[in-house]
């Protein structure tokens, strides 16, 4: 019997070069930026076209609602038969992650391969992906590490690269794969040239392993990175449909990619050159160099107006964007916040953050949109005393029975129908209905239908903050 490839896709990134769009609440694998569906979406896809097994996904604990709801959106449950959630205490980059994901496959087959994603990438040719991942997995069962090496179509130097050896891989797949001779760092703009005229690849950050292997490699090169997994993955805890690693046994571990803990120092490294229109969709230039372009060579995306210009990206996802007479900029609406650069610049958008977080603003990490495991809620107004706000909630979910110490409450429901528990009462508050909650009352919301559930919500009292929330019940786990 054939050993079981498990998909781990890895949705660690926060892709703060992507602002406004791509936010640390919300990141950019979870938005539809290309193509149908989310960055996270397609990467699940793309591994189901390779394998039938349930996937393991590795994120942050604050976006567990966020993975599930986007894998059940795919028909993929979560826990028990599904795929594996697992939940990361804290950043510890992917050669922690990819410890834990290998213990896990293990578990689950001891000749298990693990094909490793991120989930923010793209990928055109998917059918070609899936030949690659074949040639890869042959490649592996002859015990080697085997990473993905893409054919540049441009010098760029926002990527690693991959000096390939001649020697093939495998005698059976000569010219398929090659031993990797070197990894090398992002380069300037001249050595990129140089790199793609002498043939180096891209390094895609994705791989497939033997688990086994990995584990046995981790152990050789980079022990305290294996310790710290296997003590975490022993001490994890489930947590609803997800498993929790232990926070203090994970913080142990070394802060450390693959690639340096790993690959770089393996003598069992593989590369499968591909060809399949591969993008880590790490910048805003890389999304208009993926994008349908118009004749003059712009991006244009939502409600915008782009006359005179040349290779630029613009894209609403709110306002009217209006762009004249400007070349190769950058140009991003979002209903709280406008982008304005030169693509040359789009690598450093993280320098905005950065500033926006030093000043506090929530815009650097927050969209006005705000996701909960129950569905959204979104600010209108804020103003002195009283703040408005758009929920809506998901069919079959409920809110947390809770109480405000500073606010009072009014409910108009505008879609759906709403049961609204307000202290020993149960309402059920119908289209165009209201319900008002007095300060200090205990109330929960809930959706009993089958559409979502809309509201407007406005609250009034001398503090507004979503930390005036103290939780009775929760269905979720949050404390």
């Amino acid at each position: 019997m054939a050993a079981k490839l498990i998909p781990v896709v890895l949705s660690g990134g926060s892709g703060t070069r992507l602002w406004p769009l791509s936010r640390a609440s919300y990141p950019k694998q979870f938005l539809p930026l290309h193509g149908e569906g989310s960055l996270i979406q397609q990467t699940v896809a793309r591994a189901r076209a390779a394998t039938n097994e349930a996937p393991i996904v590795v994120c942050s604990a604050e976006h567990r609602f966020l993975v599930a709801e986007q894998l059940r959106a795919l028909g993929i449950a979560v826990g028990e038969g599904g795929a594996r959630v697992v939940l990361e205490p804290l950043a510890r980059n992917t050669a922690p992650a990819v410890a834990v994901a290998a213990l896990l496959a293990a578990e689950r087959d001891p000749a298990a391969q693990m094909l490793v994603l991120a989930a923010d990438h793209a990928i055109a040719d998917v059918p070609g992906f899936a030949a690659a991942i074949a040639t890869a997995s042959e490649i592996a069962g002859q015990g080697n590490l085997v990473t993905f090496g893409m054919q540049p179509d441009r010098p760029e130097t926002g990527y690693g690269y991959i000096r390939k050896a001649e020697a093939p891989a495998g005698e059976a797949l000569a010219g398929q794969a090659f031993t990797v001779a070197a990894f090398v760092e992002k380069p300037d703009a001249a050595t990129a040239a140089r790199y793609v005229s002498e043939g180096y690849l891209w390094n895609s950050g994705s791989f497939l392993f033997p688990a086994q292997l990995v584990l046995d490699e981790l152990a050789a090169h980079a022990p305290a990175v294996l310790e710290a997994a296997r003590n975490a993955v022993a001490a994890a805890t489930r947590d609803l449909d997800f498993l929790r690693l232990d926070e203090a046994t994970f913080a142990a571990a070394p802060s450390i990619s693959i690639d340096y803990a790993v690959m770089e120092k393996t003598a069992r490294a593989a590369v499968v050159p591909a060809a399949i229109g591969w993008s880590d969709i790490g910048s805003f230039d890389a999304l208009w160099a993926v994008g349908a372009k118009d004749e003059a060579g712009n991006v244009a995306i939502g409600d915008t107006l782009v006359l005179d210009s040349r290779n630029s990206f613009v894209r609403s996802d709110g306002l009217l964007t209006a762009v004249l007479g400007l070349d190769d900029v950058v140009v991003v609406t979002s209903d709280d916040a406008v982008l304005v650069t030169t693509r040359d610049r789009a690598q450093d958008v993280k320098k905005v953050v950065d500033a926006l977080k030093a000043q506090g603003r929530k815009e650097g990490a927050e969209h006005r949109r705000v996701y909960r495991p129950w569905g959204f809620y979104e600010g209108l107004i804020l103003g002195e005393r009283f703040q408005v706000k758009r929920i809506q909630v998901t069919p079959g979910a409920k809110l947390s029975l809770q109480k405000h110490f500073h606010r009072a409450e009014h409910w108009v429901v505008v879609k759906g129908t709403a049961i609204v528990t307000r202290d020993a009462e149960t309402l059920m508050v119908r289209e165009t209905e209201s319900v008002y909650l007095p300060l200090g009352c205990v109330h929960r919301m809930e959706n009993p239908g089958k559409i979502p559930l809309v509201l407007i919500e406005v609250q009034v009292g001398s503090y507004t903050g979503e930390d005036d929330i103290v939780r009775i019940e929760d269905t979720y786990g949050r404390a």
